[in-house]
């Protein structure tokens, strides 16, 4: 299951992400925001990353306007990997390399059409489990 969540400046890219999700009779939990209306997109993360972190979903994609604050906020949660991707080599490397387990973007950094391509490909790449990535995931979850 996709736990999936937005700040307003995501919203409308987060609904077209859902029709996706849908059309792809994938399974996904949408965590809001519903509205357009100013919201802190810290709050929408940290829903997000819980889901995550209590099994209730596999991975995770979070919006906002820049992918930045709100892939920061997922980023400070035990057990997740937020990778901020607007291009599909890097969200095919994070998962084969990373094991990330959400995928951010910024809304007002790219389109809809390779925002789409890039979940595709976030959600369709397997980690590789090679040896050199899973020691590597191994050190990112270590407490610093």
């Amino acid at each position: 299951m996709i736990a999936i969540g937005s700040d307003h400046g995501g919203f409308e890219l987060k609904e077209t992400i859902i029709a996706y999700l849908k059309e792809r009779q994938i399974a996904y939990k949408d965590y809001g925001t519903y509205s357009l209306e100013s919201v802190d997109y810290p709050d929408y993360a940290k829903e997000v990353g819980k889901a995550i972190q209590k099994g209730e979903c596999d991975k995770g994609i979070l919006i906002c306007s820049t992918g930045i604050g709100i892939s920061i906020t997922a980023n400070k949660m035990k057990g997740i990997r937020a990778a901020l991707c607007h291009d599909c080599f890097s969200a095919q490397a994070t998962r084969d390399h990373n094991n990330a387990n959400v995928l951010a973007m910024g809304a007002l950094v790219i389109g809809k059409g390779l925002a789409l391509k890039i979940v595709e490909t976030f959600i369709d790449t397997p980690f590789s489990n090679e040896d050199r990535h899973v020691r590597r995931v191994n050190k990112i979850e270590e407490e610093a």
